[in-house]
């Protein structure tokens, strides 16, 4: 079975071989195993449940929340001529109609659509008189309750699933689940412990960059400026700051784009085709923005504000580079942005239970904030995938250029402070007490009569409150879950206290972009423009017809023939077969010119 499925990767993807995990998915799925596939973004997911639909008989059904990323898969297969389609409200009612009638006549190998759809019992019956081989569910932690983008109309799938005559094997795909996330999945879905495949979520083609300490606006600016001609993505916490952001980098002749929820649907759809369509354009935009933007040659991410956790994200961040070309997420930390999300979650709608698991996970993303740690380290131990031991050597903390600075004695008078204020406080109170502050809540609780009061008084309140936040995310100090977290010593904050355990802090500086091509770049940037206008005939994104890695080895060794072209990658014998012509002439005239 896997001969034939090595076959199709080539054929149809040209690829020679599986990606970690994909192998062992498929021929769980051939041998009609209900399975979880964990993947990073870029991980390869949607092969994973293609090929097998290549291979069965009976229709294949995709369920996604995300309208654009159903338009994009269907795109994709199309041009490879794979007859798929997709149902969902971007359609008229006589589209709608038309796409039914040719599901029931068997035309379709594919079918997507969202989750509502199965709660239309017109559209039930219909399930109920064609042959289903598979159900995928993309982005499957929308179905868990502990998701962070719990849906409960996803949920209610399993419901309408059900109910269907027959049995058909089921996956789930995602790119960030926890143990509590994959458990949930596992009942819902009825896999056996055996059938979880968990690649691990690493990333290796992104650099993780956290700045502290600088001008947001003035950073971002030189930033995008730095990278022109690189699509990129910009999240802000809120519309006011995005709307900010927009003018700033319009006024210096940025091609940029605008998306959040005060906008007219129309205008954010608009902004969202034109910025899948458009090689190298920046989208400014809150969290409404980027579920299902299967664009591959996103070059970074900046994260202008603290997200609310890292589930979130490593998603957001993760939108970067799913061509696996190098590329950078970087997060612009504030303290301040703290207080907003904890009043974001506090205004939400969420029950008491759920409350307190949203604030201890932003504290581990204060934590990530704070750390010492490889971050993307830091990131891979929360999702529980230990299986790296080695610090990526690039990110923000693993710059050798980083100065090691030993704050053992200041952790001492910090820990000593927690102490004589009974642990019952949290690190802003704890901060004026060293700092030694006047203020009406240091004397109603009579803290400025402490041994410590004033003792770090050089420091300012933010720097105390920082270190204090650094000193948690590194486990020497424990705080309480809760909108207010309080400070706990713990076995670590002892052995400090002893001076059985030194404490050192980096001083760190902001990395800058080195340019390594290997190929040459001005034809690279010729084969783009080629791209672009091909996109533009066909109706479909660029990196559907060809990722930016293809373009840059096709830059690099300008093959000559078919038989060279099928050794570029990406370039299976569909494509060869639809594009050679215009590939090899292209090469050819670029040669003599």
């Amino acid at each position: 079975m896997l001969e034939q499925a090595q076959k199709l990767l080539h054929t149809y993807y040209g690829y020679n071989s599986f990606r970690p995990g994909q192998s062992n998915v498929i021929e769980k799925l051939l041998y009609k195993q209900n399975t979880i596939a964990i993947m990073p973004t870029g991980g390869g997911k949607s092969i994973c449940y293609q090929i097998p639909g290549l291979t069965q008989e009976g229709i294949t059904l995709v369920i996604s929340p995300l309208i654009s990323l159903m338009k994009d898969q269907v795109d994709a297969l199309t041009t490879l001529n794979i007859p798929a389609t997709y149902i969902n409200s971007s359609l008229t009612n006589d589209e709608q109609i038309a796409r039914l009638r040719d599901v029931r006549l068997g035309k379709y190998t594919f079918l997507y659509v969202a989750p509502e759809r199965l709660e239309s019992k017109k559209f039930l019956h219909i399930l109920q008189s064609i042959s289903i081989s598979l159900i995928a569910f993309d982005e499957a932690h929308c179905i868990s309750q502990w998701g962070h983008d719990f849906r409960p109309s996803y949920r209610s799938v399993i419901d309408s699933i059900q109910q269907l005559n027959q049995k058909p094997t089921l996956i789930g795909l995602t790119a960030t689940a926890t143990k509590e996330v994959t458990k949930d999945l596992q009942q819902l879905l009825e896999v056996d412990s055996s059938n979880i495949v968990n690649t691990g979520f690493s990333r290796d083609n992104l650099t993780f960059q956290l700045v502290k300490g600088q001008d947001r606006n003035a950073y971002t600016l030189q930033f995008v400026q730095t990278n022109k001609e690189e699509a990129g993505i910009i999240y802000a916490i809120t519309r006011k700051q995005v709307d900010q952001i927009h003018i700033q980098l319009k006024k210096i002749g940025v091609p940029v784009l605008k998306y959040h929820a005060g906008l007219t649907e129309e205008a954010r759809q608009q902004a969202q085709n034109t910025f899948i369509q458009e090689e190298g354009c920046v989208m400014v935009a809150t969290n409404a923005f980027g579920m299902g933007i299967d664009k591959s040659n996103v070059r970074y991410v900046v994260h202008y504000g603290l997200p609310r956790n890292l589930e979130s994200y490593y998603q957001e961040a993760g939108r970067a580079g799913r061509d696996g070309e190098p590329s950078q997420c970087i997060l612009l930390f504030s303290g301040q942005d703290i207080s907003l999300q904890k009043y974001l979650i506090e205004q939400s709608d969420l029950d008491e239970e759920k409350k307190s698991k949203e604030y201890g996970k932003l504290q581990a993303m204060i934590n990530y904030c704070h750390t010492n740690q490889c971050l993307p380290q830091f990131i891979l131990h929360y999702f529980g995938d230990l299986s790296s031991k080695k610090n990526c050597k690039k990110c923000t903390n693993c710059n050798e250029t980083l100065q090691k600075v030993d704050r053992t004695k200041e952790a001492q008078m910090v820990l000593s402070c927690i102490k004589r204020m009974n642990q019952s406080f949290g690190a802003s109170l704890t901060a004026k007490v060293l700092k030694g502050s006047k203020d009406k809540k240091v004397k109603q609780f009579q803290f400025d009569q402490l041994s410590t009061y004033g003792l770090l008084h050089d420091y300012t309140e933010k720097e105390l409150v920082n270190f204090i936040h650094f000193l948690v995310a590194e486990n020497f100090l424990t705080a309480v879950e809760g909108r207010y977290p309080t400070l706990r010593l713990n076995q670590r904050s002892i052995d400090i206290l002893k001076g059985e355990l030194p404490v050192y802090v980096y001083i760190e500086k902001v990395p800058q972009k080195e340019a390594t091509n290997d190929y040459p770049a001005e034809f690279f940037e010729h084969l783009r423009q080629i791209r672009k206008k091909m996109a533009d005939q066909q109706g479909v994104p660029p990196y559907v017809l060809f990722t930016d890695r293809t373009l840059k080895e096709l830059a690099k060794h300008k093959p000559q023939d078919e038989e060279s072209l099928l050794q570029i990658h990406g370039m299976g014998e569909k494509k060869v077969e639809k594009y050679s012509d215009m590939l090899l002439k292209e090469i050819s005239e670029w040669n003599q010119s």
